[in-house]
């Protein structure tokens, strides 16, 4: 294969970069999102280590949609009949995505919190403090253990099926969260009936086990309870 010269190392550089962008929607929404980040980091007067984290951060996550859509190229280049190690590749290099994602919301955070005045020790006394903050934190925390339960079991899809049940484990932390902000009201046995049939269904589809569904709604109450606990000391 002839050597590329370096204006055509360029230019195969960008026709990437430009065809990643046209056929990506996720790309673009990147870009955009990146973009209008960095020129309201300079309307902010950020300084020079602030616009150096917040453009690294930027490059970062369109770098792993770069990455991500070449692997799946590759991958349907390869092989176009269904695989299992195919579906396993394509899942990893969206999952670089999404961790990529998310890094640069907790970064975005950090940066323009602090230009705008706000300290995060602030915001963790106001959290403390916040039934809705709680509740969400809750909510994600339960969320991310049925997730983790499942992958390490090798039982079910992070989002259906599985040990435990992720459905009647949201209902019932939901009835939880109910319980310990309002207790003595008739919304609380409503609620439970609501969970008991939202367990039911997942039963009756045939989704989840009797003893997947009674972990599950276990897990939602237990951590439920010990986390008000825990941030209402």
């Amino acid at each position: 294969m002839r050597q590329q010269s370096l204006v055509e190392s360029f230019n195969a550089a960008i026709e990437g970069f430009v065809y990643v962008f046209k056929s990506q929607r996720s790309m673009r929404l990147h870009f955009l999102m990146g973009l209008f980040a960095a020129l309201l980091g300079v309307l902010l007067n950020f300084n020079y280590m602030e616009l150096i984290m917040l453009c690294l951060t930027i490059a970062f996550v369109l770098f792993a949609e770069m990455f991500n859509t070449a692997i799946e190229y590759t991958v349907d280049l390869v092989s176009q009949e269904y695989h299992p190690l195919a579906r396993i590749v394509k899942d990893i290099g969206a999952g670089a995505v999404l961790l990529s994602a998310i890094t640069s919301i907790v970064v975005g955070y950090i940066l323009f919190a602090s230009r705008a005045g706000i300290r995060i020790e602030d915001n963790i006394m106001k959290i403390r403090t916040s039934s809705w903050n709680i509740t969400f934190i809750v909510l994600i925390f339960i969320l991310s253990i049925v997730i983790l339960s499942k992958l390490l079991l090798h039982r079910g899809t992070p989002l259906r099926g599985g040990m435990p049940s992720g459905h009647a484990a949201i209902a019932f932390s939901i009835w939880a969260i109910i319980s310990l902000l309002y207790p003595n009201s008739l919304v609380i046995f409503l609620v439970f009936i609501l969970a008991i049939l939202v367990a039911r269904s997942r039963l009756s589809s045939g989704i989840h086990s009797i003893i997947e569904v009674f972990i599950g709604a276990i897990l939602g109450i237990s951590v439920t309870v010990f986390i008000f606990q825990f941030l209402r000391i």
